[in-house]
């Protein structure tokens, strides 16, 4: 069958150095000592292959021991469970994407400038969740339908988004708020370019196809927003962890497959399944 890759796809630097730091820390850590506060990153894969190293994972840092090595993930947290974690006598090791560390920066930046910070965002995502701690109160929306409950009706707002979310979805909020009479509306730009480019390449290559598979963890937010931007280009789109996921009937009268990955997929998940893919005869050919 033929293949063709998007130009843009699996791990960014962020992800890249989250798990090198995840592999350190189990490696200079004493057995049993180091942990995880939740998934490093959205991929089951990974994870498993870290565990499997001795990076324990735990969201329950009274259970720890104090000397207990603390790899804080990629989504980050919250600056009261840094604050527990030390004053429990916990050994914290960032892991933190830098681009989500700015979005926890600009929001307090928001806050102490006297705005009312509102966050385009999944509220149940970890990046989110951890963003929003650095100010009271932080407003999070992630449709237009919310607006009108969610916002108060005056003053001035400090704007940001969840950094997988795509610019066409923040924009369209953003100009729903900027349409309403707020004395004044600061917009933060926290989107990742990486995310960004994997989203216009996934959306270019399923013009040229006639099936797609999006490969990553299926709690991947932007693994899951690959998949809706290709189904929202009228290509079916299969949504898939990995090779074993694979159903002949899903390139039924296919001739020609896209595949792409989200930015928390590894090189050679992909790799398996391209080659797995090309190597596919559908029945009757």
């Amino acid at each position: 069958m033929k293949v063709k890759l998007a130009s843009k796809h699996g791990f960014c630097f962020g992800v890249e150095d989250a798990i090198e730091l995840a592999e350190k820390t189990a490696r200079e850590a004493k057995p049993g000592r180091a942990v995880a506060l939740g998934p490093v990153i959205h991929n089951r894969q990974v994870v498993e292959k870290l565990e499997q190293a001795g990076l324990e994972q735990s969201a329950e840092l009274e259970k720890l021991e104090p000397g207990t090595t603390v790899l804080i993930r990629s989504h980050g947290a919250r600056p009261e469970t840094l604050a527990a974690a030390k004053q429990r006598g916990l050994k914290i090791v960032d892991a933190t994407c830098v681009l989500v560390k700015r979005a926890q920066a600009v929001v307090q930046q928001l806050h102490d400038e006297g705005y009312r910070v509102v966050m385009i965002g999944d509220r149940n995502h970890p990046e989110v969740r951890g963003v929003i701690g650095y100010a009271p109160d932080v407003i999070v929306v992630d449709s237009e339908a919310e607006l009108d409950e969610a916002l108060p009706r005056r003053g001035k707002l400090g704007i940001v988004a969840q950094t997988t979310h795509t610019p066409e979805h923040v924009g369209r909020i953003v100009g729903a708020i900027v349409a309403r009479p707020f004395r004044e509306v600061k917009v933060v730009n926290t989107l990742c370019l990486e995310v960004i480019r994997r989203q216009e390449a996934a959306v270019a290559l399923s013009k040229e196809v006639d099936v797609m598979f999006v490969l990553g963890g299926m709690h991947s937010a932007n693994t899951q927003e690959l998949a809706r931007l290709c189904i929202a280009e009228g290509v079916p789109t299969y949504h898939l962890e990995a090779w074993d996921q694979f159903r002949p009937e899903m390139v039924k009268d296919r001739t020609t497959a896209g595949v792409t990955a989200g930015a928390s997929t590894p090189e050679w998940i992909i790799t398996e399944f391209v080659r797995g893919l090309e190597a596919f005869e559908p029945a009757g050919t």
